[in-house]
């Protein structure tokens, strides 16, 4: 179980003993009268385990206290969508008190006599699409009560890098799941002929599970594998093309991420371009160790896939940045744990506890080619743990 009370415990060190404020998620329009599917904010659930819409959460440091705000719902609300109730939900996240939200203003006005600077949680990033309202919300509340709002997303960030013991173990589960799903779809993939007959493999077992997707799975043959977050699943799998299958469990809060892909009849140079991706990625995981400095992992990584570039004749001047990225055009790692794509902080080196992807892949567009091969790896003390070791790379 996650410690939701340990992890408020390192926040308000982190923040010197700060008050801090953050906000749930809303609902938002899905499609006329229903909801998109939900999924919470991380940093608030990391804090709380709260999973609905609408609830906030108060951390006074100076005095060592937690209080959740419910959302006020109308009697249709309660009869429609149901009531996480007030013991409930300190039981679930060891708060100290909940209040109703008519007295959330009063409370915060109180605290202002105490406090002159609050922290949010309002990531401001430019994601290309609409963000959630909440946070925008919640901080025009808090600038008019308070003298100073800051962000603790930095602090909150080089706080959840560092997994602990229990977060590991959720991750293993995560994992284990995913890979039991990919067992079971590889081996029924040769009588599928479209990409959602694959991805209904890991539908059935995640919700047989009681889990979910992490993310939107990617199921995606032959030349649909070059859109790196493919996600329409409907294109036909053929014996001639390969498929790349991107998917991960969500398991107790924390993310699987794994990418395999599979061939039935692969030709040589599919062959070619799959072993040069495993073999590149054998020699990545290889570097991964604590007090790697993040630059130098970078630009290592890289030099492996300028090989393995060079190597299938896609690439003749090492130098030549436009090539290597239009083969080449994402990132090798990113971390991993209650966001698919978790922030590592701001590491100069890695440090034992942080869990990230390895994922290298070629995309060939006019070969109708696209392979990539992803782990899940936690650094530790003495170097690597690749977490997802178990599910092979062959097929």
């Amino acid at each position: 179980m996650i410690d939701f009370r340990q992890n408020r415990v390192r926040c308000i060190d982190a923040l010197a003993g700060g008050l801090a404020v953050l906000t749930a998620y809303d609902e938002v329009q899905g499609s006329g009268d229903e909801p998109a599917p939900f999924q919470q904010e991380s940093n608030f659930w990391w804090l709380s385990g709260i999973e609905r819409p609408g609830w906030k959460l108060i951390i006074d440091g100076r005095r060592s206290r937690t209080t959740l705000v419910r959302p006020h719902l109308d009697a249709v609300q309660q009869t429609f969508v149901g009531e996480l109730s007030s013991e409930e939900a300190k039981r679930i996240s060891g708060a100290d008190a909940v209040i109703d939200a008519h007295d959330f203003e009063a409370e915060l006005r109180q605290l202002a006599k105490r406090h002159t600077v609050v922290y949010e949680v309002n990531d401001r990033t430019d994601y290309g699409f609409m963000l959630n309202p909440a946070s925008r919300d919640l901080s025009k509340v808090l600038q008019r009560i308070f003298p100073s709002v800051q962000s603790c997303l930095r602090q909150l960030r080089e706080l959840r890098a560092i997994k602990q013991p229990e977060e590991i173990a959720a991750l293993r589960q995560a994992i284990a799941l995913t890979i039991e799903a990919f067992e079971v779809a590889k081996q029924r993939l040769p009588d599928c002929q479209h990409e959602y007959e694959c991805e209904a493999e890991f539908d059935y077992l995640f919700r047989h599970r009681n889990a979910r997707h992490a993310y939107s799975p990617i199921v995606a043959g032959g030349a649909n594998a070059c859109t790196l977050h493919y996600s329409h699943n409907a294109g036909p799998l053929t014996t001639e093309n390969m498929v790349l299958i991107d998917v991960g469990a969500r398991v107790n809060g924390y993310c699987a991420d794994i990418t395999r892909t599979y061939g039935i009849k692969p030709t040589q140079r599919q062959q070619d371009v799959h072993a040069a991706v495993v073999q590149a990625q054998q020699h990545i995981i290889e570097l991964l160790e604590p007090n790697l400095p993040v630059a130098d992992y970078i630009q290592q990584s890289d030099d492996i896939m300028r090989d393995a570039l060079q190597q299938l004749g896609l690439l003749r001047d090492r130098h030549d940045q436009a090539t290597f990225r239009r083969y080449y055009p994402h990132a090798t790692s990113h971390g991993l744990g209650v966001d698919t794509h978790d922030s590592l902080g701001a590491p100069r080196v890695l440090r034992a506890g942080m869990v990230l992807t390895v994922e290298p892949g070629i995309y060939i567009p006019e070969e109708g080619i696209g392979v990539r091969i992803e782990d899940d790896i936690l650094i530790t003390p003495s170097g690597h743990d690749n977490l997802s070791a178990s599910l092979s790379t062959k097929w």
